[in-house]
């Protein structure tokens, strides 16, 4: 469904309220990594299956080392955890799914490591209720609809601020992708997408996550695809 410009700006404001806490930095701490060779992406945590997990592209995954990075916001009490959690080992934390270009990574881990280091987790989730199924998915047309992708950009200085992208997203053949490059930073971050519902509703769904750039645009991994491989993790 194609918003009207107001519509998608009232909807990202929304999503940055509801789910901005569900999204972080990711990096690779290799030389050479992908995403333009900087190494760094967007992770966002998911709850499927009465357990959480946290998703990205898995072409950002096969690195020696990477870390975490963290906002003040998303950890508690106030000044106790670093900027960052680093992870070595980065490869093997997660679950490969590499045809669907994802990879998973159960939080246990996380949240051990923050326990020991005498801080709380303060996140959010993408919720599996608003997670697209597969008629969702089978619904997304070659016409344009709006698209609005959560991130963690990337900064010449390094930073990574929380930014909102509102995008077309469309079906091109068996795929469905994003219409246009992002910016460093944005592979694996979450793409949601607005359907008509009961009434004059829209229901709001999340269609997956950005896979790297390919023919000037990005492929998504979509969550119809996505909800198996959790299942399976």
């Amino acid at each position: 469904m194609l918003l009207d410009p107001d519509t998608e700006n009232d909807v990202a404001y929304e999503l940055c309220q509801l789910l901005g806490r569900a999204v972080l930095p990711i990096r690779r701490t290799d030389a050479g990594a992908a995403d333009g060779g900087r190494g760094e992406g967007t992770a966002f945590l998911f709850t499927g299956r009465g357990r959480e997990y946290l998703l990205t592209a898995d072409a950002l995954t096969h690195a020696p080392a990477g870390e975490i990075g963290l906002r003040a916001s998303v950890t508690e009490p106030a000044g106790v955890a670093g900027d960052a959690v680093a992870l070595p080992d980065f490869a093997a934390r997660w679950r490969h799914h590499e045809d669907l270009g994802v990879a998973i990574m159960p939080t246990g881990g996380l949240h051990g490591h923050a326990e020991g280091a005498g801080w709380r987790w303060r996140t959010q989730q993408v919720p599996d209720p608003i997670a697209a199924d597969r008629d969702a998915i089978a619904r997304i047309g070659a016409q344009p609809g709006s698209a609005i992708v959560l991130a963690h950009g990337a900064g010449a200085d390094g930073a990574r601020p929380l930014e909102v992208a509102i995008e077309r997203v469309a079906r091109v053949g068996d795929t469905v992708r994003i219409t246009t490059e992002l910016p460093v930073g944005y592979v694996g971050a979450p793409v949601f997408g607005v359907q008509a519902a009961d009434g004059d509703e829209v229901g709001l769904r999340c269609l997956g996550l950005v896979l790297p750039a390919r023919d000037g645009g990005h492929p998504l991994a979509t969550f119809d695809r996505i909800r198996e491989a959790v299942a399976a993790a």
